[in-house]
């Protein structure tokens, strides 16, 4: 079965038709850059020129950079403010013709890494799955079953949002070292798991696919860490996967 997945980030807005049976791409991936400020009209343009790439006139999932309850946004991170209150779900519907299910962005890459990544061998674990980019998403499974929306890279670590104490937009900005920056995630890290007490830390985004420059500074924490597999495909494939299972968030 195939659904079309779409990625809504700050900086791209990336999709691709994904087999759900496996997780795989049947077409390359499309990305189109996210036109400032990010406002809803701009993104349901990129989302209907990404429809109209691969020809799609099937079932859409589509993750977006905020909490979102019933295809409706209520907070919007690295994009506009704009979005908040908009019934995301009904204007991709309005604008491709397509039945369409929305959900958080980090949610979307959590149900692939859980599917087909990392996370499969964890029947009956606590497992947080991290989005690290520019901020830090989340995602939390209990026994498989997501726990929705839970935003922690905005939970205040010593006065700062976690994402902004160790986001991957933080080491960029201040040419942070791997270890340097390792050990301020730690940090972070440390206190998920304090608050949480989860089984298993998953590590995705774009940084997971350097994970060996800063796993090892991971330490003293009781959680399993592990990488993600899926690396920046997962918010895309979860996004389908979401679609073809109608996972709507309540």
């Amino acid at each position: 079965m195939a659904v079309l997945g779409i990625d809504i980030g700050g900086s791209g807005i990336k999709g691709a038709p994904v087999d759900v049976e496996t997780g795989e791409f049947l077409e390359p991936r499309y990305r189109i850059p996210t036109p400032a400020p990010g406002d809803s009209e701009q993104v349901i343009e990129v989302i209907r020129r990404i429809v109209e790439h691969f020809g799609w006139q099937d079932k859409i999932g589509a993750g977006f950079p905020g909490v979102v309850r019933r295809g409706v946004v209520e907070t919007a991170a690295n994009v506009s403010l704009d979005w908040v209150g908009k019934n995301l779900a009904a204007m991709i519907e309005d604008a491709t013709g397509c039945p369409a299910v929305v959900l958080n962005d980090a949610d979307a890459a959590g149900l692939a890494e859980m599917r087909f990544g990392s996370g499969k061998q964890f029947e009956e674990d606590t497992v947080l799955f991290l989005t690290i980019g520019t901020g830090i998403g989340s995602a939390f499974f209990v026994k498989r079953e997501l726990w929705p929306n839970s935003e922690l890279g905005h939970l205040q670590v010593r006065g700062k949002d976690a994402e902004h104490r160790a986001g991957d937009g933080v080491r960029q900005e201040k040419d942070l070292t791997w270890k340097k920056w390792g050990k301020k995630l730690r940090e972070v890290l440390q206190v998920y798991d304090f608050l949480f007490n989860p089984d298993v830390i998953i590590i995705g985004g774009g940084v997971s696919k350097k994970f060996k420059k800063f796993g090892k500074y991971l330490k003293n924490i009781n959680a399993e860490i592990l990488p993600a597999e899926l690396l920046n495909e997962a918010g895309i494939v979860g996004a389908a996967l979401a679609a073809e299972e109608s996972i709507i968030i309540d």
